[in-house]
């Protein structure tokens, strides 16, 4: 076994190491344990030196960090005699911006020796062929929201904050932050049940459901059909210059109800360049939802 895993939270670690021919080391960051995998190491933060001489001594020659994690604070008193030296680049990384952040720790594994392998390398499938991947397809209007959103995380990363916003007609809506996408939906999510009022406030809708769809199409007709799209996308991209061996953006199964909670017509992600999490189950919700999911060559 020469892998590691260096693993945060979410299903991301158990897809690499269930891809594997060999069962790979797996290294959990304490507090933000995987879903699924069981650790073979716990470390933290301020015995990140020790647990870069355990790898080398346990002929590990590459790892692969994958999962989510949050910065957590360095506590003095859990430093090691082997991560004390550290010390000033670790905080610089926890200063500065996901990527620069990323910089910062995987060149720390580089310097002991061990090469860093980034998911997609050891998952291939998980970055899909540019193309429409579902039933319904884009309009010209979503193409021109494309463009938008491609510029907007383009300005986002260039301050290495943020890797995804929501765009409808020519305005952008939400842009990510530290909260992640999950919470920008959520947020567009609530604000739309606010605003569209108690389900009373439409007279048609009430009548509906109080005659158990009796009316039927009559409804449908009367109310413009039954898609409770509003319109506009999520659109997702690495940063630019990014480093790519770490942090690539995901989408999964549960973005689809996401998006359609926020009243959006569908997802747009950047070709080669962000991951889709089973993505038989993602494209087959986008299906049963009446969204699209384009991936999108850059600059197209």
């Amino acid at each position: 076994m020469t892998l590691a895993l260096i693993c945060g939270q979410g299903r991301l670690p158990r897809i690499v190491a269930d891809a594997q021919p060999q069962r790979p080391l797996v290294c959990v960051l304490h507090g933000f344990e995987p879903d699924g995998l069981t650790a073979d190491l716990t470390f933290h933060l301020e015995t990140l030196g020790s647990l870069l001489d355990t790898l080398k001594a346990r002929g590990i020659t590459q790892v692969c960090l994958c999962g989510a994690i949050r910065r957590p604070p360095i506590d003095p008193a859990r430093l090691d005699a082997k991560t004390a030296p550290l010390v000033p680049r670790l905080q610089t990384a926890l200063t500065s911006g996901d990527d620069g952040a990323l910089r910062i720790v995987m060149a720390l594994f580089e310097e002991a020796g061990i090469a860093i392998s980034a998911v997609h390398e050891l998952v291939p499938d998980l970055l899909p062929a540019a193309g429409v991947l579902t039933f319904k397809t884009y309009q010209p209007q979503n193409s021109i929201e494309a463009k938008m959103g491609e510029r907007t995380v383009a300005a986002m990363g260039a301050r290495d904050a943020g890797q995804a916003c929501v765009v409808r007609g020519d305005s952008v809506l939400a842009r990510e932050d530290a909260a992640g996408t999950d919470a920008m939906l959520t947020r567009l999510a609530r604000d739309r049940a606010t605003s569209s009022g108690d389900f009373l406030s439409n007279p048609i809708n009430a009548a509906s459901d109080m005659f158990g769809g009796l009316l039927g199409d009559a409804t449908d007709w009367l109310t413009g059909g039954t898609s409770t799209s509003d319109g506009g996308i999520l659109f997702k991209a690495p940063k630019p210059g990014q480093d790519r061996r770490a942090d690539l953006p995901v989408i999964g199964a549960g973005t689809p109800d996401a998006v359609s909670a926020a009243g959006l017509s569908g997802i747009v992600i950047e070709a080669g360049g962000v991951m889709i999490l089973d993505r038989a189950k993602t494209v087959a919700r986008c299906d049963q939802l009446g969204l699209f999911l384009w991936v999108r060559e850059k600059g197209g």
